[in-house]
């Protein structure tokens, strides 16, 4: 290894080490009164499972016991993450619950993934990139550059769980109008709401998970709190999509109001399958234009190759001779 690769190496463990020292110490020093008793409770819930995990003598569980630690210790770090405030963690969990993770521990894990994704992103810096650049032998300026990566490599889960939550909602979006069918034959059959919620997520529980897990949610939250309207709005906020707004918008006015559902819920089929076949018709529109440029990329070269190569042959043959 080179003098200037062991000098990049013992800087990078130099800059990481202290950042590490910062953050640990703020963690454990400022966590808070919160973050000290949230600490307590899962030393013990996470004993307690331990316990109950080395009581039995299943080889298959105790091959996870790493994965579970390391996890573990990824929630508890995020936790005690000082780098984000309540707002922050507040939008993560609203962008969480719109990807379909709800569970207590996903905004830690969220933010543990942040910060080692920051951490790799400065350390692929530091160690390869810092040497493309005349100055990046500079110590300031491989700072510089390893801040700037940190900062990128935050970003990058968040952007990641943007493009899910976007596949989720295109998914959910493409799946909606079967979904509202079933949803007006079992209104048609007489079954109420969370009944009807419930048979509908049963049914495209194989078909489209996502959004049989926010039918089965919402009619859960409809029969423990008894208040539709809360729990209908909790779906829209959830999901996103202005179809789904305006099924809990005609659901809405229809508790309020006392008027019948079937005749509305039956329109509103009729309206978002119609606007289902549009949007396929112009994704289909689309093709033709996306598909010019790897046509002429790949398509067309072949195409010139197997008709005039040939002939170009026979043409340098021909000058071969008479030269």
């Amino acid at each position: 290894m080179s003098t200037m690769r062991i000098d990049q190496l013992a800087n990078l463990l130099m800059l990481l080490l202290l950042l590490g020292a910062l953050v640990l110490w703020w963690a454990f020093n400022r966590g808070g009164y919160r973050g000290r008793i949230a600490e307590r409770v899962r030393e013990v819930s996470v004993g307690a499972a331990t316990g109950a995990a080395s009581s039995g003598n299943d080889p298959s569980k105790n091959g996870f016991v790493f994965v579970r630690r390391v996890v573990a210790s990824l929630i508890r770090f995020g936790e005690r993450m000082p780098l984000f405030t309540s707002d922050q963690r507040l939008k993560l969990a609203r962008d969480l619950v719109k990807a379909g993770f709800r569970g207590p521990n996903a905004v830690p894990t969220l933010i543990a993934l942040k910060f080692v994704s920051g951490v790799l992103w400065a350390a692929l810096v530091v160690l390869w990139v810092a040497d493309l650049f005349a100055l990046g032998h500079v110590v300031a300026i491989r700072v510089l550059m390893m801040l700037a990566a940190f900062v990128f490599g935050m970003i990058v889960p968040e952007y990641a769980l943007d493009m899910y939550a976007r596949r989720r909602r295109k998914q959910i979006l493409a799946y909606f109008p079967d979904a509202l069918d079933l949803f007006v034959i079992c209104t048609n059959a007489g079954n109420s709401l969370g009944v009807a919620l419930r048979r509908v997520a049963q049914e495209m529980a194989l078909i489209c998970p996502a959004l049989a897990s926010e039918l089965a949610l919402t009619a859960d939250e409809l029969h423990l709190s008894g208040d539709g309207a809360r729990a209908l709005q909790a779906m829209a906020d959830r999901v996103d999509v202005p179809p789904v707004r305006a099924l809990i918008s005609t659901l809405t006015q229809s508790m309020r109001y006392g008027t019948p559902i079937s005749q509305a819920l039956r329109t509103l089929s009729r309206i978002e399958r119609t606007a289902h076949i549009v949007r396929i018709e112009e994704t289909a529109a689309k093709l033709a234009p996306k598909m010019v440029v790897p046509m002429m990329l790949f398509i067309l070269p072949a195409v010139v190759a197997i008709s005039a190569g040939p002939a170009i042959m026979q043409l340098a043959t021909s000058l071969k001779h008479l030269t």
